[in-house]
């Protein structure tokens, strides 16, 4: 990303297809590991698949980049609640891997309810040669066993296996929109609507509430929690944004429930721009941590917001997503698409931000050149090292033979979650029930 975004050249690699999606295909969550050799997505169904990439051959060194499938398994399953007479959807809100301590690989996963701990480790070899049991694990008749044997490791095809540790469930009585795992890796935290709750990974049966905003009566509810996450290296601090476009920094060394913030960050809305959707638009769909730990950005309906910590009063940096959508508003209300919560991610140097909009397009904004572009997640350019051309949006007046008018934009299909490479240029990018990973383009 040295260069200008615009004349980068990004090559694509197209990884999963349906022609005939369902709604269970379409993929709810997207994330990378911390070296960024998994990738790991979530969809309606209840799945997670994970990717593996390739290792560099020396006869075909362009392959190194490419990820494919290293294990499939149903993460989550509909339920009922059958004292509110509620069904609790399979659907994958949010993945977080953990750092990799071993052999085998950690990643919390969750639905609007329930949050699992899942071990995916592999099998090379298999035990035989046992005493009380025959080869099929049928037990022998001790009668029968006449001379003690020597178990042996045989190798057999290799076996990715993904298996609950721990299952943390009944905490949250609204639907979890987070998860984030702490800096010390023996907690993490889950946020719902209206309160956050502290988990130790060890322990399934009690989680704490570190933030409750309820109200006693429910009827003066005016805001609700819509995103949470940890600060990458101090363990005590987290943030916390809500459907009023606030963001809250809480420490937990100041008292147990973190109901008074130490920051509280809120940009004063324009008078002019005030409009009977205001409000709607200006809640917080995501919020990130930069991985320096200095920064937060902000994702609402239309803009991308990056907050310096020690600034409370206004973003230092507003990036227009979609501003050719204001006009649009009112059939955006209509449609319910002015709802639709988009995700936001830094590229691994805190250098450019990426997030989505309508029509598969998705948004890069460099922070040092402030400049910006408009690519595109289609089949037409899913073929593996095809180029990514800039799309362009016209408003009104002559349309140039490349633009796209903003009339003909399809609002169904819309790229909510993408994910970055923590050390390299390589994004994905969710569209629907498709994935598309896209790389720089190597010399």
């Amino acid at each position: 990303m040295e260069e200008d975004v615009e004349t980068r050249k990004i090559s694509s690699s197209f990884l999963r297809d349906h022609s005939y999606a369902t709604e269970a295909d379409i993929i709810s969550t997207v994330e990378f590991n911390h070296t960024g050799e998994l990738l790991a997505t979530g969809d309606k169904g209840g799945r997670v698949v994970i990717f593996q990439r390739e290792q560099e051959s020396k006869n075909q060194p362009h392959r190194r980049g490419e990820y494919n499938v290293y294990s499939t398994f149903q993460s989550h399953e509909p339920e009922f609640d059958y004292l509110k007479s509620l069904e609790i959807e399979e659907k994958i809100n949010k993945i977080r891997w953990l750092p990799q301590q071993n052999a085998a690989y950690f990643l919390l996963s969750t639905n609007d309810k329930t949050v699992k701990l899942w071990k995916v480790s592999e099998r090379d070899k298999r035990p035989e040669g046992y005493n009380l049991k025959d080869e099929d694990g049928r037990l022998r008749d001790p009668s029968m066993i006449t001379v003690l044997r020597v178990p042996v490791l045989r190798p057999m095809d290799l076996m990715v296996e993904a298996t609950p540790r721990r299952v943390f469930a009944n905490a949250h009585t609204y639907h979890i929109n987070s998860i984030s795992v702490n800096s010390d890796y023996e907690t993490y935290m889950s946020a719902d609507d209206l309160r956050i709750n502290l988990w130790n990974f060890e322990i399934t049966n009690q989680s704490f509430n570190i933030v409750d905003i309820k109200p006693a009566n429910m009827e003066e509810l005016t805001e609700v929690i819509t995103a949470a996450e940890f600060h990458p290296h101090h363990c005590n601090t987290f943030v916390y944004s809500s459907s009023k476009g606030t963001i809250r920094l809480c420490d937990m060394r100041t008292s147990a429930l973190c109901d008074r913030h130490a920051k509280f960050f809120e940009e004063p809305e324009d008078p002019s721009n005030r409009s009977f959707f205001s409000e709607i638009i200006s809640s917080i769909s995501d919020v990130k941590f930069s991985h320096s730990g200095r920064y937060i950005m902000t994702r609402d309906y239309l803009t991308v917001k990056v907050w310096d910590l020690n600034m409370e009063n206004r973003p230092i940096e507003t990036y227009q997503v979609h501003d050719y959508l204001r006009s649009k508003l009112c059939s955006l209300y209509e449609n319910d698409c002015i709802f639709d919560k988009f995700e936001c991610v830094w590229n691994g140097s805190d250098s450019v931000i990426m997030t989505g909009s309508y029509n598969n397009f998705f948004r890069m904004f460099d922070r040092n050149t402030k400049r910006d572009v408009t690519l595109e997640a289609s089949r037409e350019n899913s073929k593996p090292r095809a180029i990514l051309k800039p799309r362009k949006v016209c408003v009104g007046g002559k349309r140039r033979k490349d633009e796209i008018s903003v009339d003909s934009l399809d609002f169904s299909k819309k790229i909510l979650h993408t994910a970055w490479h923590p050390s390299e240029n390589i994004i994905a990018v969710a569209a629907t029930n498709n994935l598309y990973i896209f790389q720089d383009k190597v010399n």
